[in-house]
């Protein structure tokens, strides 16, 4: 991983000497500023300072050919970061200044998250967005009507500043007689289904607004522009509701649906990337996903995907499910949004790419604030976005046909031969490839391929000396494996002192990272250490004419204190490691 081909958002650190050869005290009696560059990472998109938030408001630019990736900022507003090549940002506005703030009509206390509309009211770049009249707002509390309403701004010198139309709220409340849980982040789309569904003129704009309603569960209530110039957007009914707090199957795969739907995003995909007639996807968070049946506050969120068919129901159009998985199963990872990347872009052109549907997650710093203690004024910054992922509709070939592929998982069964054979389909994810191509243009060094009899640890013959650096390998396992619980992997950032260690269990087939001696800094400050695992089936595939297991194939990505761990073209991991 080389910094100059790196995003780098970043300024100076305050020049405060810390000793790292000694035991680490409370980090928090320490000066600010004297960890800002102890753990920050140099490959991902964050400000100069402060803390991230959801990742929103991306697009590309129609006039420049850039894309606009949009995030939280403070809590103040909506900061950009703008890339011709998904591999080095640039802030928008100088020291990562908010494009949009709070305290206009609409929005007294907060702006939370929206999207954007690339030529829209005067074929200006148009922002659909949640304002915020009152707060405290969450799912296990009473609704405040009129608290969240979706308003309108617009662009006209290149996305620095969005201004806020002179007029109230286009969606002015949630659906009527509805005691919802909440009603925010509009997400603005196009598909030709939908219109086909509804009779809509071609090319007509959708939203879906998150949400939820009390003692029902989580749901998306769908609109239609009405007119060319926005300003009303005729309510098309809950497109997709879940009880409270169901699962998908058993929920091992999926988790659960939770009590309140979020940043909620609708797009097509076929296996090149974004296709207008491919396949539909959502990508949402699902609240209080990991609490128990008895309703009960949680923090915990969960990033979710489903894939499904638009059908209509007693006149209302409706989404549902039929497969869903996890889109990241890092506690920390939260928020997806997206956005169509064209071919004819800046990063489109140079990379020779199709079109596709780019996403980036939010790795919240201090699990939502939860960590009491964390040494924020130390570091200086809070959170940050994870790498672009491209996102795809991804077959698994050669699949023996047995009990393993008949579970209602994150996948389906697409096809089946007359071989014994059947093809499955899931959501691909994958770093982007360009920014994967940068953080792999350094110098490399190749291991040779090992075989292991028995349980032991065989340390690499050459070991990464930087907390910069991208491991990939392949796996493969006997077929007694699945029998035996094998498990295998690897070890990183290790010294006399710490150490993470990443590995595959055959026994509930999960990718785990054991961070339970990853922090020293942990025995004396909040730094979360709980270990992390997310669910990963390897099936039974044919090679060669041969049943084997098919193979794992790993992607470690490691930026500092920031571990992105991907698997097999389906997977995805991340977390921090301090």
């Amino acid at each position: 991983m080389k910094p100059s081909t790196t995003a780098l958002l970043a300024t100076a650190a305050v020049a405060v000497a810390v000793d790292y050869n000694t035991a680490p005290p409370n980090l928090s009696t320490l000066a600010n500023g004297s960890l800002y560059n102890t753990w920050r990472p140099r490959a991902h998109v964050l400000p100069p300072s402060g803390r991230v938030g959801d990742p929103c408001m991306h697009y590309t630019d129609p006039t420049t050919g850039l894309f606009h990736v949009g995030y939280l900022h403070n809590g103040s507003g909506i900061s950009v970061a703008i890339t011709d090549n998904l591999t080095t940002y640039h802030d928008l506005n100088p020291g990562g200044v908010q494009s949009i703030v709070p305290g206009g009509i609409n929005d007294p206390v907060a702006v939370f998250d929206g999207s954007v509309i690339p030529r829209g009211i005067n074929d200006t770049p148009t922002l659909l967005y949640t304002s915020v009249s009152f707060m405290p707002i969450h799912w296990s509390i009473p609704y405040t009507r009129g608290s969240e309403t979706q308003s309108l701004a617009v662009s006209t010198d290149g996305g620095h500043n969005f201004t806020k139309l002179s007029q109230g709220p286009v969606i002015p409340s949630p659906p009527f007689a509805l005691n919802v849980t909440g009603f925010r982040d509009p997400y603005v789309f196009q598909n030709p289904a939908l219109d086909d569904t509804l009779s809509s003129a071609p090319g007509t704009w959708y939203t879906v607004v998150s949400g939820g309603v009390h003692d029902v569960g989580p749901s998306l209530f769908l609109y239609r522009q009405h007119d060319m110039d926005f300003q009303y957007w005729e309510y098309l009914g809950q497109w997709w509701h879940e009880p409270a707090n169901t699962t998908w199957g058993d929920g091992i795969w999926a988790g659960r649906w939770g009590y309140n739907f979020e940043t909620t995003n609708v797009f097509t995909l076929n296996e090149e990337g974004y296709s207008s007639d491919g396949e539909i996807f959502l990508t949402f968070g699902a609240e209080g996903s990991q609490a128990p049946i008895q309703k009960q506050v949680s923090s915990i969120h969960d990033m979710l995907w489903a894939s499904g068919s638009i059908s209509t129901n007693d006149g209302f159009v409706t989404f549902t499910p039929t497969m869903a998985g996890v889109l990241d199963w890092g506690v920390s990872a939260y928020a997806a949004a997206g956005k169509i990347l064209p071919a004819d872009s800046q990063a489109g052109m140079k990379s020779g790419a199709p079109d596709r549907f780019i996403s980036y997650v939010w790795l919240t710093g201090d699990l939502y604030e939860q960590a009491k203690g964390f040494p924020s004024a130390q570091q200086g910054w809070i959170g940050t976005l994870l790498l672009p992922r491209e996102l795809t509709v991804r077959r698994i070939l050669h699949v023996v046909d047995n009990a393993l592929v008949s579970e209602e998982g994150s996948w389906r069964m697409q096809q089946r031969k007359h071989n014994n054979s059947v093809e499955l389909t899931t959501l691909g994810m994958n770093i982007a490839r360009e920014t994967y191509d940068a953080l792999v243009s350094g110098p490399s060094i190749e291991e040779p391929a090992r075989e292991m009899q028995s349980a032991s640890v065989v340390p690499f013959r050459h070991s990464p000396r930087s907390k910069f650096f991208v491991l990939t390998a392949k796996l493969s396992f006997p077929k007694s494996a699945r029998e035996s619980g094998i498990r295998s992997g690897f070890q990183i950032l290790s010294s006399q002192l710490e150490s993470t260690t990443i590995y595959y269990q055959f026994s509930n087939e999960s990718v785990i990272v054991d961070r339970s001696n990853t922090s020293a800094a942990a025995q004396t400050t909040a730094i979360d250490y709980a270990n992390e695992a997310g669910r990963l089936r390897l099936f039974d595939v044919f090679e060669d004419g041969e049943e084997e297991i098919e193979s794992l194939d790993l992607t470690i990505v490691v930026d500092n204190s920031v571990v992105e761990v991907f698997a097999n073209g389906r997977f995805a991991l991340s977390t921090w490691a301090r």
